[in-house]
């Protein structure tokens, strides 16, 4: 498993614009790509999922990958995140 956090600065926070490109990023990937907000965890593969967490500004959140590709994905998820959160 390889995970980052990141810290979001978008001052709209996660909303529903990157979380939906956060989750076409997700499923070009074969492993698992979960988002956890504090105790608060959603598969990225599912939008609403990740909606759901209400991520705002100035909130930390980990992104984790899991299962094949995982190195490669968590990198474009690295990219995605600093590039669009």
């Amino acid at each position: 498993m390889k995970s980052f956090r990141y810290t979001i600065t978008d001052k709209m926070g996660l909303h529903a614009q990157p979380a939906g490109f956060l989750t076409k990023l997700a499923l070009s990937f074969p492993c698992r790509v979960t988002v956890v907000q504090g105790n608060r965890r959603a598969d990225a593969k599912k939008i609403f999922g990740v909606m759901g967490l209400r991520v705002r500004c100035g909130q930390e959140i980990t992104l984790e990958t899991d299962g094949d590709r995982e190195e490669e994905a968590i990198e474009a998820l690295r990219e995605f995140a600093k590039n669009n959160l």
